[in-house]
């Protein structure tokens, strides 16, 4: 009996080669629509569906394979002689192999002037049906879905047959094709609708950017996913690398984290990062004085860290970058003599990223993989409430405290808990992160200040539970604190304010990172 292929596909990359080979070894070929013309085009001979069913496509092409003898011919398992028998009497032919990948969903939702009713009509009904079908009866139908298998298949079945074990991995591939394909459906749909981010149960897609060299640590292996959908464009997984070796995992996770911290800044902002934490952030008129700011914040451990600015860089800027080793370079574009001098270094990373400024949205969501479950939070896109700010100590901060306190608690935010920052003349000058406890990643912050701690202001992440925190603060010359506030000893750390003259504002709002 001659064996049947069919065909149907909206990436025709190679079916007219693959179409030709199949036909040379002597199968016969079925196809709908756009492909059963791109292969009568080529010459090569191909059978109508409603050929082979006697009825017609209809509803616009809505209906063209759901039908007994496409979908029996799939099915019909080749070991059970009543299966055989039940198609040969109904006048069915197997079909031995089947060639599908699904009505572009992606491309059509990541058209800028897509509409609702195109976005649904480019939802496939037939295609993942006849391929989890196939992929179903796999030890007897051949299913490809990419067009990257076809020379694999072909160079096999020259050999004599297709091995188990190859479609076995096909078979596989299909239903993480459909998975892929309906999450992404889901996903879009649900954000069109406005639905909980979190809803009852969780189902996402992403798809490989690429392989890492190594993960977290040699020893690991790792990647890089990227979401699918527009809006996000202001994202790490968005930059355009200009230049430099492939990024790491780690070189992309700081990079998130200088990103997250940029953009808590509307004006000209220059940040470090190291290690997934803020090791400098300045402020400047112009992104020079930034920048300058940022590198004098922290010069030792800005070396091999992450710089992400928000203004695009010219040469003075560049030059100044260009003076000590970092991983990576990131902002919305370079002045062409600065890219130039940034691309004499062979080990920098330079990215551009032009929606540098798009804030980050709640429903980007913030997932942690713990093991046999997934931890997944809104994304942390608050600051503060500007009426809740209540100044607790008989002296309120100046003007000028104020603002450097809103800078610190920028900063804080998106420093690993427990975390203190000291702020001083528009740039970080102390940060301690990631402590056990608060008053040793105060006791930290000021190492790393040195004498600039006189004259600084504090940020907290949470609140003091003792006040000993503003004792240290005191020692050190720390004029005013903010922190969320809240614990039952508050009253003992206002009083330690009040008899040193410290000025503390508390938020209402704690930004643990973990």
């Amino acid at each position: 009996m001659k064996k049947r292929a069919l065909l149907s596909v909206s990436d025709k990359t190679g079916i007219v080669e693959f179409a030709r080979e199949l036909h040379g070894l002597g199968f016969e070929l079925v196809s709908t629509g756009g492909t059963k013309r791109v292969l009568r085009d080529a010459g090569i001979p191909v059978l109508g569906v409603s050929e082979l069913t006697g009825f017609p496509e209809c509803l616009d092409g809505r209906v063209k394979t759901l039908h007994p003898v496409i979908h029996a011919g799939i099915l019909a398992r080749r070991d059970h002689p009543e299966h055989m028998a039940q198609i040969a009497k109904l006048g069915i032919s197997t079909i031995d192999m089947v060639v599908i990948n699904l009505y572009p969903f992606k491309a059509t939702i990541l058209k800028d002037d897509v509409t609702f009713e195109e976005a649904i009509e480019n939802i496939d009904i037939g295609g993942p049906t006849m391929i989890r079908a196939a992929a179903k009866n796999w030890q007897d139908v051949t299913v490809i879905v990419d067009p990257r298998d076809y020379d694999g298949v072909l160079a096999e079945m020259k050999l004599g047959k297709i091995s188990l074990e190859t479609k076995a991995r096909l078979a596989r591939k299909v239903f993480a094709h459909t998975a892929n394909y309906d999450a992404m459906i889901s996903n879009w749909l649900g954000r069109q609708a406005g639905d909980d981010p979190l809803p009852e149960t969780i189902t996402m897609t992403y798809e490989k950017v690429q392989d890492m060299r190594y993960g977290e640590n040699p020893h690991q292996r790792g990647a890089f996913y990227r979401e699918v959908g527009k809006g996000f464009e202001g994202t790490i997984a968005a930059a355009k690398q200009l230049h430099g070796k492939e990024l790491s995992y780690n070189n992309i996770n700081d990079a998130n984290g200088a990103l997250d911290t940029l953009k808590e800044f509307d004006g000209v902002c220059a940040v470090g990062v190291k290690h997934a934490n803020p090791c400098g952030v300045g402020l400047g008129k112009t992104l020079h004085e930034a920048y300058v700011n940022m590198y004098n914040a922290d010069p030792v451990s800005i070396f091999g860290g992450i710089v992400a600015l928000n203004e695009r860089v010219d040469a003075a800027t560049a030059e100044e970058i260009a003076k000590i080793f970092v991983e990576i370079v990131i902002a919305p574009g370079y002045e062409p003599e600065a890219l130039e001098i940034l691309c004499r270094k062979k080990n920098i990373r330079v990215l551009e990223l032009p929606e540098i400024r798009q804030k980050n949205k709640r429903e980007f969501l913030d997932m942690k993989k713990v093991a046999g479950g997934l931890l997944v939070q809104e994304l942390d896109c608050e600051l503060m409430n500007e009426e809740e700010l209540k100044v607790v100590t008989d002296r309120a901060p100046t003007a000028e405290e104020l603002a450097q306190l809103k800078f610190a608690w920028r900063v804080v935010k998106h420093t690993k808990s427990n975390a203190i920052v000291l702020v001083k003349g528009d740039q970080t000058v102390g940060v301690g992160p990631g402590q056990t406890n608060r008053i040793t990643a105060l006791e930290l912050a000021i190492k790393y200040a040195g004498d600039k701690a006189a004259g600084s202001v504090m940020g907290s992440d949470a609140f003091f539970p003792f006040d000993d925190c503003v004792e240290a603060a005191h020692q050190a010359g720390i004029t005013a604190i903010i922190q969320p506030g809240g614990s039952i000893r508050d009253e003992d750390s206002i009083k330690k304010c009040n008899e040193y003259g410290i000025a503390m504002v508390f938020t209402g709002m704690r930004h643990f990172k973990h």
